[in-house]
């Protein structure tokens, strides 16, 4: 795994890494502006159930290429520095972090631009699943997320 992108096990990669990674780049000096995106477990699901916990796994090797594909293609474009996605796996409660998403780059258009195609890209390319835990008035339940359902 490079340190521009990957999955990591919660509590071993935080938002401070993302944003050290960026100024450790050697072309850093040429950004003007760094953007972050925080993926957070939100507190319903779109149909309003209540979310109790979420459970998240990946296809590691798989998720790390394609992580590091994403970041690749988006480094190449014009006054793009730097690209990070980092996601982070395992069992998550309402309010923590599940992914970091961080740009550079010289202008703020062209940071914004990216790091919305970036969370976009990762989103639908990157094999990475969510087992949600709702709370009903039946009690609770457990079901596996698919992406398309969760725009």
């Amino acid at each position: 795994m490079s340190a521009k992108a990957g999955v990591h096990e919660k509590g071993t990669f935080t938002i401070q890494d993302a944003i050290d990674n960026i100024k450790k780049d050697p072309d850093y000096s040429k950004a003007g502006a760094i953007g972050l995106f925080i993926g957070v477990v939100r507190g319903d699901t779109f149909e309003g159930q209540k979310v109790e916990k979420l459970h998240l796994e990946a296809y590691e090797e798989k998720a790390d290429h394609v992580l590091g594909k994403i970041c690749d293609d988006l480094n190449k474009k014009p006054g793009i520095v730097n690209v990070q996605i980092h996601h982070l796996l395992g069992e998550f409660k309402v309010g923590d972090d599940l992914v970091y998403v961080a740009v550079s780059g010289s202008h703020r258009p062209e940071v914004f631009s990216v790091l919305r195609e970036a969370v976009e890209r990762y989103k639908s390319e990157a094999p990475i699943f969510k087992k949600e835990r709702v709370v009903t008035e039946k009690g609770s339940s457990e079901y596996w997320v698919s992406e398309k359902h969760t725009h």
